[in-house]
């Protein structure tokens, strides 16, 4: 029988808790309709265009594990009460950005809310609810909504941008921020975590978060500065420099934001280094697919969202197959294919043309794309969980959430640069006369890019992630991660 007498509001305010969950997979997932639009009327570059994504993506990874931490030592509510403050200011700033500059500043800080935000919501829900069918169901809902969200996205965007126009897009928040900032204190308890080290690591944060902006930078800008050029050498041994600062940072403080020891277990290592594939491609693949149907076959952005809908829905499905798969055939295998079907995807949409239509040049890979992304999520999320001890197992789906959004700003970064690259060489060759096939040059050479991560991918699986099933997952349970694998 539980001491603590169960809270009477705590479905009200699991209702709460969702609804910013929402909020924040919504706004991951709706931008990518926008982009054209955005870049047409704020006046992006083609290699600019893909900060709207990787400015909120690095802020988000790069204070995710800071914002759980801050939560547990300051006060679960107060924290997410902040976070929710500045997802949602940053949410009006963005909409009334006047500038790419604005933009992306206020992206960052809107990443920087999410990052606050999103742990202290889970945290929250885990005592509020108590172990067992409770917690379990409550979890169940937590994470469908996560897929309703990102499904939204896709379909609400389009009406939006077509409509009122993009601004709007980050408008939605606002109302819905509101809301939420004001239920806080009548439905969610204060709660800080109990024996919690008061110790913290800012400066983890900032250098990790610093090093990956200069070296997401570099590639960026690396085709117009040269890969050469004292700039491109700079920013990369300035990123460099900053990585080696982190490493030295978490080796001494002590209660750093990701302990060394993770690092000796394989299977952690493999994990979170498949998920960070993952989302590059999972952000790069459609943020060129968004660019190509926009731009060189003219849809509009609600024809896009609603074709493409496709694509999480069977991203569902894989992630309810892979699930079961898992627990019978193990990690390696499950991985392996997922990111098999990836590439497979990614090449199909190599062969897009100017004059391509849905079904004949994107449909099929989309119907793949889905299913693998699924795959490899729900078996990525598993095993990076593996061996873990439970008082630790907030700290591992941190790191693994923290590998996905790193993983999407770079992807974005290295997709971009490749089309943006080739679209140059080819205006370069043969001139401007026709900026449809120079276009759909580069977005090819970006799936191909695509297809080449997802190769790393399958190799990062084959190697890192052992063939564990469920009984072996249950008896890593109770092995200390620092024993390796």
């Amino acid at each position: 029988m539980n001491t603590v007498a169960l809270d009477p509001r705590r479905w009200w305010a699991l209702a709460l808790l969702c609804g910013a969950f929402f909020m924040v997979i919504l706004d991951a997932s709706i931008v990518v309709v926008a982009l054209p639009s955005i870049e047409a009327d704020l006046g992006f570059s083609a290699s600019g265009l893909q900060w709207v994504i990787s400015a909120y993506a690095l802020t988000f990874g790069g204070f995710l594990l800071l914002g759980g931490r801050a939560a547990d030592l300051l006060g679960r509510r107060r924290v997410f009460m902040v976070g929710i403050a500045a997802f949602t200011a940053a949410s009006l700033l963005c909409g009334l950005a006047w500038s790419p500059e604005a933009l992306i500043a206020a992206r960052a800080i809107q990443g920087l809310g999410a990052a606050v935000m999103t742990p202290t919501a889970l945290s929250i829900l885990m005592t509020t609810f108590p172990d067992g069918p409770e917690r379990n169901k409550a979890l169940g809902i937590w994470g469908a909504l996560g897929g309703i969200g990102g499904t939204a996205g896709w379909l609400i965007g389009g009406p939006l941008v077509d409509g009122p126009g993009w601004e709007w897009i980050f408008f939605i928040n606002i109302p819905l921020g509101l809301v939420a900032f004001l239920l806080c204190p009548v439905l969610l308890r204060e709660s800080k975590g109990m024996g919690v080290r008061r110790s913290y690591d800012p400066a983890g944060a900032l250098t990790v978060t610093g090093a990956l902006v200069l070296l997401v930078y570099a590639l960026v800008e690396a085709p117009e500065a040269g890969w050469g050029s004292a700039q491109t050498i700079g920013l990369l041994a300035g990123s460099a420099a900053l990585f080696a600062l982190f490493a030295a940072i978490e080796s001494r403080h002590k209660a750093p934001l990701v302990p060394l020891r993770f690092l000796r277990s394989r299977t952690l290592v493999g994990a979170n280094a498949a998920m960070l594939i993952l989302a590059a491609c999972g952000f790069g693949m459609p943020f060129l697919l968004t660019l190509y149907a926009q731009q060189v076959l003219g849809y509009s952005a609600m024809k896009f969202g609603l074709t493409s809908v496709v694509m999480p829905v069977t991203a569902a499905v894989g992630s309810i197959a892979g699930q079961a798969i898992v627990l019978r055939r193990g990690f390696r295998p499950v991985a392996a294919a997922g990111m098999v079907l990836l590439g497979a995807a990614c090449l199909l949409l190599t062969q897009v043309s100017v004059s391509g239509s849905y079904f004949g040049d994107i449909f099929l890979g989309l119907l793949i794309f889905g299913p693998a992304i699924g795959l490899v999520f729900v078996t990525t999320s598993i095993a990076a969980l593996a061996g873990v001890a439970e008082q630790e197992s907030g700290l591992a789906s941190g790191l693994n959430n923290t590998a996905f959004q790193v993983g999407a700003a770079l992807g974005v970064a290295v997709v971009s640069t490749v089309a943006v690259s080739r679209t140059a060489d080819y205006v370069a060759e043969n001139g401007d006369g026709d900026m449809a096939l120079a276009l759909t040059e580069g977005f090819q050479s970006g799936f191909v890019a695509c297809a080449v991560l997802a190769g790393v991918g399958l190799v990062v699986s084959l190697l890192f992630l052992g063939p564990r099933r469920a009984a072996d997952v249950e008896q890593l349970e109770a092995q200390p991660v620092a024993a390796g694998d």
